[in-house]
């Protein structure tokens, strides 16, 4: 899969988890340099080797580093969150220095388990603007990817259908994004402001709750009416 932007180092915070083992592939393997981080250096280091062993065996090539999490920012051109709720607020503040400067994709929800399928607002109304408020305005943010399967971005044979929609901080921010997007074989579209990832962050709970009344795992969004050349 030759890559459609130029060649970028990507740094994962929670790349070892299963959100984060599909977006390294992808991203890998479109050409990008990515960098897996973990909350333990051993964690992230076994992660990176075994998605590079996944890659060689379909005969890819790929250029992946493993670490802990304030090591995958070493170098970054994009940071991206893949942490689950509970962890996020913890984590933005351990990395609070290390971040500054940066740009950073949260693709955070706030779910409420059990109860994952009723939308639930944070303190801060979305992840992302919680994330903002932390991290202050050295660090530029988008939000992105809330409605895509892990499962289905670990496939790497996988075709989507659905769209991905794109907030953040001024629109050739969310332009980078959408390359990014389209790396990883979906198509992005461009859906404004930050403060919009109110109305991405909690699609999410109502999707999950589609799936379990039609029986699916492949819920997804497709916005309809717009010219055949998105941007």
């Amino acid at each position: 899969m030759a890559h459609t932007s130029q060649p970028l180092t990507i740094g994962i915070i929670g790349g070892s988890g299963k959100q984060g083992h599909g977006l390294a592939l992808r991203w890998a393997r479109a050409g990008h340099t990515v960098r897996v981080g973990s909350r333990s250096t051993e964690k992230g280091a076994a992660a990176a080797a075994a998605y590079e062993a996944e890659l060689t065996a379909r005969g890819d090539s790929a250029s992946l580093w493993g670490g802990d999490n304030a090591g995958c920012l070493d170098g970054a051109d994009w940071v991206v969150l893949a942490v689950p709720y509970p962890a996020h607020t913890a984590t933005l503040l351990g990395l609070h220095r290390a971040l500054q400067g940066h740009k950073l994709l949260d693709l955070t929800v706030p779910l409420l388990p059990p109860k994952v399928r009723r939308v639930h607002l944070p303190p801060g109304e979305a992840a992302a603007l919680e994330a903002k408020g932390i991290l202050g305005e050295e660090v530029r943010m988008a939000a992105a990817l809330h409605h895509v399967s892990a499962l289905h971005l670990a496939d790497l044979d996988h075709v989507f259908e659905a769209d991905v929609l794109v907030c953040g901080e001024g629109r050739a921010l969310r332009e980078e994004v959408l390359t990014l997007v389209s790396d990883l074989g979906l198509q992005g579209i461009d859906a404004g402001v930050l403060d919009n990832a109110v109305a991405l962050e909690t699609l999410t709970p109502v999707l999950l709750h589609i799936n379990k009344r039609y029986g699916t795992k492949s819920a997804g969004i497709r916005i309809v009416g717009l010219p055949d050349a998105t941007g």
